[in-house]
């Protein structure tokens, strides 16, 4: 297997990824990539394959499973709880109870409040100009999510703050600085949720926790460890990677020019997967080996791990012509932005909504917008997603 080398903290590597991709896919389906000492999917269809293969999975095989430090576990005493690193039965469960409450129905209920939301953001905008990820689309995604789960909107900036630091737990850049910051911001966003839960528990709302307390399968419902834990899952994964998402697309559009003919009615659903397929908000999902298993040529033991590089398979060009070129007038095709298989983000209905409202609403009352300097991306890797995004209008 071909190996090669590439630091994701980079400078070069952060601002571009696509460089390394491009060399990677041109090697093989699969190469080793030496940072992160495993194989990485470069490829469409290997990724889809190992999306769906059930030989593979997101939790450790217990005999792999590695020591976690006694500092580290407030982090990971929520993370084994988590359905995002669970597989087989207690997966199935709990994504079926989560399911259960996180309805399409109640999605697309939001609708009305969300268009709301936009124009209330928009009409606080200072005069002239404005940090858009700041103002809009860090709180659109973030407002949306406690109204759906019940969080009081005044938390809002204490949710951002605990669920940066704990994603940061994720991203190439980890430190032991990181980690004491995530430690502590695990334990405040729990304390904080075990409160509120019970207080929902003694008063039902119409909301997400309610739902979840509630929902029951089989005669089994969700445990207090597993409710904190989803509701914490859903919060951290419910804003984070659609104000990349966002962030990117405006970015995006504005640099490609793009006619704003694209985010009518009849063609925002491809311009917005053609945003999430160019410059996704995730780039890499890692899985572990079951068993002994043959991919691409490949014999993969059990325990083993590989990753799989979705910024990289979105710009296959053996599944879109011309892949490196933004193109909302291309035929949809299914892209791996949100993953794909039994771990399929049960957010993205959500996510492709509050773009589908907030991108058309933003270009309409601001038909003049314009990038003020080049907006830079943030050393977060395996996400995605800008430091900022000033505009003028």
């Amino acid at each position: 297997m071909k190996r090669l080398s590439q630091s994701p903290t980079d400078p070069a590597f952060v601002q571009n990824p696509y460089d390394f991709y491009d060399r990677a896919r041109a090697e093989a389906s699969l190469v080793f990539w030496d940072d992160y000492d495993m194989p990485c999917a470069t490829r469409y269809a290997v990724t889809m394959a190992l999306f769906k293969d059930r030989r593979f999975g997101r939790e450790c095989p217990p005999e792999f499973a590695p020591n976690i430090p006694e500092r580290l576990r407030p982090f990971y005493d929520i993370e084994a709880h988590s359905m995002l690193e669970l597989d087989g039965p207690v997966h199935k469960r709990l994504r079926s109870l989560v399911l259960r409450a996180f309805t399409s129905r109640r999605i697309v209920e939001l609708a009305p409040e969300m268009e709301t939301l936009c124009h209330d953001l928009i009409d606080a905008f200072p005069e002239g100009g404005v940090d858009l990820l700041e103002a809009y689309c860090t709180r659109v995604p973030v407002v949306v999510i406690c109204r759906l789960l019940g969080v009081p909107e005044e938390m809002a900036d204490d949710l951002l703050k605990w669920s940066n630091a704990m994603v940061s737990m994720y991203q190439a850049r980890r430190t032991r600085a990181i980690e004491d910051a995530a430690m502590q911001a695990s334990t405040e966003f729990r304390d904080f949720m075990i409160r509120y839960v019970d207080e929902r528990r003694n008063k039902p709302g119409n909301d997400l926790i309610t739902s979840l307390i509630e929902a029951e399968e089989g005669g089994e419902k969700l445990s207090t460890d597993e409710l904190i834990t989803t509701c914490i899952l859903l919060l951290n994964a419910g804003h984070e990677a659609t104000v990349h998402s966002l962030g990117i697309a405006v970015k995006t559009l504005l640099e490609q020019g793009t006619d704003l003919s694209y985010l009518g009615a009849d063609k925002i659903d491809g311009t917005i997967e053609e945003c999430l397929r160019f410059d996704p908000p995730l780039h890499m999902f890692t899985r572990y080996a079951y068993e002994e298993v043959e991919v691409a040529g490949h014999t993969f033991q059990r325990g083993d791990q590989v990753a799989l590089l979705l910024g990289a398979a979105n710009r296959d060009e053996g599944k879109w012509e011309e892949a490196d070129r933004f193109n909302p007038d291309r035929p949809v095709a299914t892209n791996v932005a949100f993953g794909s298989g039994v771990h399929f983000c049960v957010g993205a209905p959500l996510a492709r909504l509050e773009m589908k409202i907030a991108l058309p609403i933003l270009f309409e009352r601001l038909p003049d917008l314009k990038l003020d300097g080049l907006p830079q991306y943030g050393d977060v890797y395996h996400f995605h997603g800008l430091t900022g995004l000033k505009v003028t209008y």
